[in-house]
């Protein structure tokens, strides 16, 4: 329980600190809400607007969820291809490389222009960005594997499918959570990158159209709000990745069970 309560605490004190002194700076120098608005000014713009950053904010968490969704199925499903034969892996794996290293705004438009529909549009390159984490994570843990349970699944001619399900798999889940955390965040960050790609307009707009609108108007205040919206999002679906992490590996793995 102590752990737990310095989790929270810590980054809170962290956190009233750095605004403290944001605030002081923005006061002390008097600088102008169109340059660096103050926390204060901030938090009243996010509750001023909060309808209009609200709706924007549940589209972009909308594309958030489906893309990570699609990046999880698509990168266990290969995961579990590559973990057949080293010779499939070898020779599809560099272009799953291949999708990491490329900047999603220079195939954004491609996929924006072949997929009419905007939503699947902006989720398809969202869940590019998400993907790899997936792949390279749980291919690297179905990999990982004690040899000597190996040779034991082995001895007792255990089916392909019985290695998988019972060796494989139980072995790959600290990895697989690994990646989950790290692919939550990158399609928000692929959903945002999207959006500002299209330039999608009307209601269904997200938060990032929401920074765009407001530069153009020099809102300075309202993009830091819908940048704090962004940065709240991927700080709760890191927690919550970690909580199922914790759910599902708190009873048994290493890296949960550890008091370090």
């Amino acid at each position: 329980m102590r752990r737990n309560y310095d989790k929270v605490l810590y980054p809170v004190l962290v956190a009233i600190v750095l605004l403290t002194a944001w605030q002081g700076l923005v006061t002390g120098f008097k600088l102008p809400p169109y340059l660096v608005p103050s926390p204060i000014l901030m938090m009243q713009t996010l509750f001023t607007d909060w309808q209009m950053l609200g709706m924007a904010l549940l589209f972009t968490l909308k594309i958030t969820l489906l893309s990570f969704s699609m990046a999880v199925v698509v990168g266990v499903l290969i995961s579990f291809l590559f973990v057949q034969s080293r010779k499939i892996e070898t020779a599809l794996f560099p272009y799953a490389v291949l999708l990491q290293v490329t900047p999603i705004v220079a195939v954004a438009p491609l996929i924006i222009i072949w997929v009419k529909n905007p939503t699947l549009s902006l989720v398809i390159c969202a869940a590019l960005v998400a993907l790899f984490p997936i792949i390279s994570n749980t291919t690297l843990g179905l990999r990982s594997i004690d040899p000597d349970l190996q040779s034991y699944f082995a001895m007792n001619r255990a089916s392909r499918s019985q290695t998988l399900l019972r060796l494989r798999i139980p072995s790959a889940l600290p990895y697989f959570f690994g990646g989950l955390r790290i692919s939550s965040g990158l399609a928000l960050i692929g959903a945002v990158v999207a959006e500002f790609v299209a330039g999608t307009g009307g209601n269904s707009t997200g938060l990032a159209y929401q920074i765009l609108f407001a530069g153009y108007q020099l809102n300075i205040p309202r993009m830091f709000a819908a940048l704090l919206l962004i940065s709240l999002t991927g700080v709760a679906l890191f927690v919550l990745m970690a909580w199922l992490s914790k759910l599902a590996l708190g009873s048994w793995h290493a890296s949960e069970l550890s008091r370090d």
